[in-house]
């Protein structure tokens, strides 16, 4: 049998929900919304920019070699052993000459010398590099590298630009001595918007709220069967902050499927096909483009092929037979005759 409060009890608890409200009716006043202000701890872990003047750059040191063993261990598998991987980002060396150094400019900027921009080729501030490899890598773990290692993989990086020699050890002291030698370091003009702001922020644009569309229509989206032509978008996103992109695991998405052309060439490849048929020229038998050529226009082409993978045979092509392929399905036999017939 359960008791009921005694009024003592309940006069308790009515005191306690009156202080709680109180506090929050207080603390509303003093802080619109819900939160705190934050402390100065808080802050400082987030306060991590360090500006093209150097402001917010904090005190250490690393080399070249240090960086090296770094870069080794936990850079070059995205960007490469010598910063001129393409494969999974752009490059980060390459496109810079003595020259660029010594005038400031990147010639090849001007020209079609270079395939392809570098990040030494357009980063015109040493504190923009050191910036973003302390915040942003590595990329599977931001923010794990210390001071120190940071100043070593930058000098790693200016050293394989030969902006900096073998044996360098960059640090807060001496960082503003290799702004000098940056290789575009006066490529970056101020006459825009971003910063032409005439002393004020240019946020003074109002939201037009009027003659506003009843109803929106949506013209144009990134069809469903092209969303997971890379995977699922939110395994790929690192988990720091909010992880953006669908998880396609929870939403209904139609998946990729390989077009026709690929999946029979995988098919052919798949049951040693291959082995005897070129794809343009004869091996042992004829050429898939030569088998395409004979049956076009052939409105039983796909039947007498079938047959003929399906129960092997000689003849049409030359006295060596072609061995019975009867293991495989009927689907997978159309699949690769799709392909052929296009070749």
């Amino acid at each position: 049998m359960s008791r009921l409060p005694s009024m003592k009890m309940l006069t308790k608890t009515f005191g306690a929900l009156v202080l709680v409200t109180t506090s929050l009716a207080a603390s509303a006043d003093n802080h619109p919304g819900i939160g705190r202000a934050a402390t100065p701890k808080e802050v400082a872990a987030w306060d991590i920019d360090v500006r093209p003047d150097f402001r917010g750059l904090p005190k250490g040191r690393g080399s070249v070699d240090q960086g090296q063993q770094i870069w080794d261990g936990k850079c070059a598998s995205c960007h490469g052993t010598f910063g001129e991987s393409n494969e999974v980002f752009t490059p980060i060396v390459g496109g810079t000459t003595k020259d660029d150094i010594k005038n400031g400019r990147v010639a090849a900027l001007s020209g079609n010398s270079q395939p392809q921009r570098t990040t030494l080729m357009k980063v015109a501030t040493v504190s923009t590099l050191w910036d973003y490899i302390n915040r942003a890598m590595p990329w599977n773990a931001p923010k794990t590298l210390t001071t120190d290692e940071v100043y070593a993989v930058t000098a790693y990086i200016l050293n394989m630009g030969g902006i900096v020699a073998d044996d360098f050890v960059m640090s807060d002291d001496n960082i503003a001595e290799v702004q000098k030698r940056m290789p575009n370091r006066l490529g970056m003009t101020e006459k825009h918007g971003l910063w032409q702001t005439k002393g004020k922020p240019d946020v003074k644009n109002a939201a037009c709220m009027k003659d506003c569309l009843k109803e929106v229509q949506i013209t144009s989206e990134l069809p469903g069967f092209a969303r997971s032509a890379n995977g699922n978008p939110a395994e790929q996103n690192r988990m720091v902050g909010a992880v953006r992109g669908v998880d396609l695991n929870k939403a209904t998405v139609v998946k990729v499927r390989q077009p026709a052309a690929d999946e029979g060439l995988k098919l052919a490849k798949q049951y040693a096909c291959t082995a005897c048929h070129g794809i343009k020229d004869k091996v042992v038998g004829p050429g898939f483009a030569q088998i395409a050529e004979k049956y076009k226009g052939d409105a039983n082409a796909e039947a007498s092929l079938s047959k003929k993978i399906k129960l092997g045979g000689s003849g049409a092509w030359g006295a060596i037979p072609m061995p019975p392929q009867g293991h495989v399905k009927d689907s997978e036999v159309k699949t690769m005759l799709d392909w052929i017939m296009r070749q």
